[in-house]
């Protein structure tokens, strides 16, 4: 409008006095506007993950030190830093499917409780789209399990179905009554599991890779775990009895997976933001009386190694 009160064309803002707020908003010519995806998804179903941290792709948990040390050669992970009191070790990993965004950590301890809260601080922190528990377990499918099978020492199960046996009612003379509970991960893991190995063979066979163990390669095994929070040391204990009876095609044996898996379900309430779960153990005892702790580096780095190589099939 000019001094006489006459009407011009206008392509801009007109302020005649008074407060002006604006949001969300374009001015101008044939202004236009793209909102970006993410600011019109419903909240928890990609959001920024509560600690502030940039979103991982993979969130890993290890329990040992040496499970956590196998994983940061392995993948190429940052040394850990502190936030809020915790220590994760991030990286970018470069695949054939695009670059892999990577945070691990390590559980308080070992068993069931430590590695859900240890889900918990991943979650809040990098809000990663998949939790994958890696580390050592030990072989129950074989009575010779150093020399031979699927579980022989440094051979590496990768786990879709997890089987819980410590739930059990103890009945008069002190018997145990045991009550397992199965679960398998989501059917997009499973597919992607089942993607590696049709492309690899099954069981793939990779070469050895920690000093002293060039010469013998691995095999890996797409197989069932039991998980409690016994430590098995006797080949005939009724655990590994009960194990067999309920499937004979569980491979191995842990303290955690249990705990990942019933974490996991307890939150498939949020379905949006609920990250998919692997789990990838290295074969390093054979949960009998030669229990011991010569080869956890070994099937650490081995179990490691497998991580790395699923990353393209994974996400």
């Amino acid at each position: 409008m000019n001094s006489q009160g006459s009407t011009q064309g206008n392509s801009g803002i007109v302020n005649m006095g008074g407060t002006n707020s604006f949001g969300t908003t374009v001015v101008g010519h044939k202004a236009h506007m793209t909102v970006p995806a993410s600011s019109t998804e419903e909240p928890g179903s990609r959001a920024a993950p509560a600690g502030g941290e940039r979103r991982r792709d993979i969130g890993i948990i290890t329990i040992l030190p040496t499970e956590m040390r196998a994983v940061l050669d392995e993948l190429g992970l940052d040394r850990p830093r502190k936030k809020d009191g915790l220590f994760f070790s991030t990286g970018d990993i470069g695949t054939d499917s695009g670059t892999v965004g990577v945070v691990a950590t390590q559980t308080h301890g070992p068993g069931q409780r430590s590695v859900m809260a240890a889900l918990d601080h991943l979650r809040h922190h990098f809000s990663p789209r998949l939790w994958v528990l890696v580390g050592i377990g030990g072989g129950v499918q074989n009575g010779h399990v150093h020399r031979e099978g699927p579980a022989r020492i440094g051979n590496v199960i990768v786990s879709t179905r997890i089987v819980y046996y410590d739930a059990r009612k103890i009945t008069a003379g002190d018997r145990v009554q045991r009550r397992g509970e199965e679960r398998q991960a989501p059917a997009r893991i499973v597919h992607a599991v089942n993607a590696y190995f049709t492309d690899q063979g099954e069981p793939t066979v990779i070469r050895g890779r920690v000093a002293g163990h060039r010469k013998r390669g691995f095999e890996v095994h797409h197989g069932l775990i039991g998980s409690g929070e016994a430590v098995i040391a006797d080949a005939d204990s009724e655990v590994r009895r009960w194990l067999k009876d309920y499937n004979d095609k569980i491979l191995a044996v842990d303290m955690e997976s249990g705990g990942l898996s019933q974490f996991w379900q307890e939150n498939s309430v949020r379905e949006a933001d609920n990250p998919g779960w692997l789990v990838v153990r290295g074969i390093s005892d054979g949960a009998d009386a030669e229990k011991d702790d010569d080869a956890h580096g070994l099937a650490a780095h081995n179990a490691a190694h497998v991580v790395r190589e699923l990353l393209p099939y994974l996400l």
